[in-house]
């Protein structure tokens, strides 16, 4: 029983840091400004809790499951916003299936090498991810349309949608934070495979 519960616990968690650390592409209104924010710690989240959670299951499809995990959450998150009357586009689902399931596919081919699996599988999600997710926003309609049209009722003032302001973002605390975040969860995965030994 304490294992599943770890396992549940480790989805749940993983999944909610992973969306939090991507919340710039999330909302479409800062879809675009801030692509290459939500790609560092995207990739970087996805890789320490795909590799983490499949490690401790050791079985290969474990990622694809935790990714998928990440995709329906997200899309009742998108639901939840249509219902208070937002367009179906103003949330962006990201794409992370697909890179997950190059992550298994790693760790099943080198025979559920874990070494493998971080350095391979983690360099093709981080290669990846980033490709995906451009391709997602070129389908969705002008983002600065939906960021004027729909703002957010909670958008603090140095995320204001204004395009001359859009240097600021990159100075605000949220965006140090993921930046920093990104570079603090290597060690971690690292650390997590290692207890999995």
């Amino acid at each position: 029983t304490t294992h599943y519960l770890f396992i549940v616990v480790v989805a749940v968690n993983s999944t909610l840091l992973t969306i939090n650390a991507g919340d710039y592409i999330f909302y479409t209104d800062w879809a675009w400004t801030s692509f290459v924010v939500f790609s560092i710690p995207q990739s970087t989240m996805l890789a320490v809790g795909a590799i983490y959670y499949m490690l401790f299951t050791g079985v290969p499809g474990t990622a694809t499951y935790y990714a998928t995990i990440m995709t329906i959450y997200t899309w009742v998150a998108k639901g939840a916003w249509f219902a208070l009357g937002y367009p179906m586009d103003f949330v962006t689902v990201p794409i992370w299936i697909p890179s997950a399931m190059l992550l298994d596919l790693t760790y099943w081919a080198t025979r559920r090498n874990k070494h493998a699996a971080i350095i391979i599988g983690g360099t093709l999600i981080g290669l990846s991810l980033p490709m995906f997710n451009m391709i997602n926003l070129l389908l969705i309609r002008d983002p600065l349309e939906v960021a004027f049209k729909y703002p957010r009722p909670t958008l603090p003032p140095y995320m204001t949608p204004i395009e001359p302001q859009v240097g600021k973002f990159y100075n605000s605390p949220v965006a140090l934070g993921s930046g920093a975040g990104a570079v603090l969860t290597v060690p971690i995965a690292a650390l997590g495979a290692k207890l999995n030994t």
